[in-house]
């Protein structure tokens, strides 16, 4: 176990442990420390915690499909055939015949030849753009990517640089940067998971394809949202099969853990193979491949009203929050910011929801710019009308105890 320095004078492993230390025990002092909260019971779009029962906008849930009962049995069946684990790693004895299933049901979702299942959303991220990615290459991101974007950017032996968000003319300028003949992927997210908003994949698809580059897309945030029938951003924009490696969770829209790519056959065969993170880590459990693989089935099964239900219950929302003088940035997506600006105004509100009723965090430096404190409040499919109804005048008595309406 490391020691603290028996000197006066911190070093930096400690210097940043005491800041993280700092900001804990301010939020705790201010007694608005909600993060890691308990739940016991999930009931719909409300859950059960120690504070009592409470109206959720923190999940990714975004179709509502926690619960659902064809995922649950699913489930079920799965530890009722295979057990509870596998026998390790996919490369080697881990492959079970569903995890080939989940793969093929992934890559007919989105319209490819084959996809390849991590054990976790963000290790998909990692890996593959550290393993495309080499020396003399370039991978060219998005500013307002998702952490894990970034850490497969930087861990990457290529050359790493970001364009303004959202900004083409910006993105145009990285791609004339690099060298001619360097491998060139540029990355971004297709709903960005802080302000809610939507890359504008027609216009990146047309420098990429000028520029000879790959574009990787992340649709996390995107899978059961964007879409009529929630299949992602290139049915949003009427473009199928125009990105050339798709990423998705397993852990927001469809309820399990983990997180894929969907791209050609020669692409996911390479990653199968070079991947240090498919390679060297266990295969998802039975149960979690099962599930996650009856969440599609159910998306394409009743997506189209799901995916209806939700836009109306985005555009209440947010609507709501502006006629009560919400700030809401340039959301048109499930993820709505509730500006704050102030890290403490913040804080302030989220006591003031969670003590009635209302499930929701604050987001703050440095997960986002200093000054753009927030609180995040994700609306679903699982939410009524009526439910929307209570948390927007909980919002408004919060916002006005905290100053910020």
């Amino acid at each position: 176990m490391l020691q603290h320095p028996p000197t006066k004078q911190r070093d930096g492993i400690q210097w940043r442990i005491d800041e993280i230390l700092g900001r804990v025990d301010d939020a705790k002092t201010k007694q608005a420390y909600y993060y890691q909260q308990s739940i016991s019971e999930i009931d719909g779009a409300w859950v059960m915690t120690e504070d009592g029962r409470k109206l959720m906008f923190a999940t990714y849930s975004y179709l509502g499909l926690l619960r659902h009962p064809y995922i649950d049995q699913a489930a079920k069946d799965a530890i009722e055939r295979y057990g509870t684990g596998t026998h390790g790693v996919r490369l080697l004895g881990g492959t079970l015949d569903i995890h080939l299933d989940l793969e093929q049901t992934i890559a007919r979702f989105h319209g490819r030849d084959d996809a390849i299942v991590f054990s976790s959303g963000y290790v998909t991220n990692l890996a593959t753009i550290s393993t495309i990615v080499g020396k003399g290459d370039w991978v060219i991101s998005d500013k307002w990517n998702h952490a894990s974007i970034v850490d497969g950017c930087s861990l990457a032996r290529g050359h790493f640089v970001r364009f303004r968000h959202n900004d083409m003319k910006d993105l145009e300028r990285r791609l004339q940067q690099a060298p001619e003949g360097a491998g060139k992927l540029v990355v971004a997210d297709a709903v960005f998971s802080m302000d809610g908003d939507i890359f504008p994949l027609p216009e990146a698809l047309e420098l990429c394809h000028k520029y000879n580059a790959r574009l990787m897309i992340d649709e996390a945030h995107s899978l059961g949202v964007l879409g009529d029938t929630g299949h992602g951003i290139e049915e949003y924009f009427g473009m199928p099969g125009s990105i050339d490696i798709k990423m998705g969770t397993l852990s927001k829209t469809i309820p399990g853990v983990g997180g894929y790519i969907a791209a050609d056959e020669e692409m996911i065969t390479f990653l199968k193979h070079a991947a240090r993170a498919f390679i060297f880590s266990a295969a998802l459990p039975p149960a979690v491949v099962a599930a996650c693989k009856a969440g599609f089935e159910v998306i394409e099964r009743e997506g189209v009203e799901r995916n209806r239900i939700l836009s109306r219950n985005v555009k209440h929302f947010i609507g709501g929050l502006q006629e009560r003088g919400f700030d809401t940035g340039v959301s048109v997506t499930p993820i709505v910011p509730i500006m704050t600006y102030s890290d403490d105004k913040a804080l302030m509100m989220t006591k003031y929801c969670q003590e009635n009723g209302v499930f929701v965090l604050p987001v703050l430096p440095p997960a986002v710019p200093p000054g753009k404190s927030r609180l995040r409040a994700n609306v679903t499919a699982a939410h009524t009308i009526e439910d929307i109804d209570f948390a927007l005048d909980v919002f408004e008595a919060a916002g006005k105890f905290a100053g910020v309406i």
